[in-house]
């Protein structure tokens, strides 16, 4: 498996962790707080936090099939992007797993 596969994976996770955070914030600054400003932010949020995690679904997807993961493992990392928090603890342990089976695209120099 090439390192950008796994790459990719973990800056989609970083991006829709820190979106689905923000979007909780604002839903609870809209709804709780009754903030002024809450309801646009939490909609841009929203929908940016939408289509990033589409492309999120399509990262993990790509990454856990190439891992050859159960269906199982491969679900919970999908569902990962739709629990505050969880996408940062599911990249981290996903990447000390991957980090030993990713290959560079540059081949390797032997030294004499």
């Amino acid at each position: 498996m090439k390192k950008s596969v796994l790459t990719r994976y973990r800056v989609m996770a970083y991006v829709t962790g820190v979106l689905l955070v923000l979007l909780t914030l604002g839903v609870i600054a809209k709804y709780v707080l009754d903030m002024n400003g809450a309801a646009d932010f939490t909609r841009v949020v929203g929908i940016a936090h939408g289509w990033l995690y589409v492309v999120y679904l399509v990262f993990a997807f790509d990454l856990g099939s190439k891992a050859k993961w159960p269906v199982g493992k491969q679900l919970w990392v999908l569902l990962a992007g739709t629990i505050p928090t969880a996408a940062f603890f599911v990249e981290r342990k996903v990447s000390r797993e991957l980090e030993s089976r990713v290959s560079d695209d540059a081949p390797a120099v032997a030294k004499a």
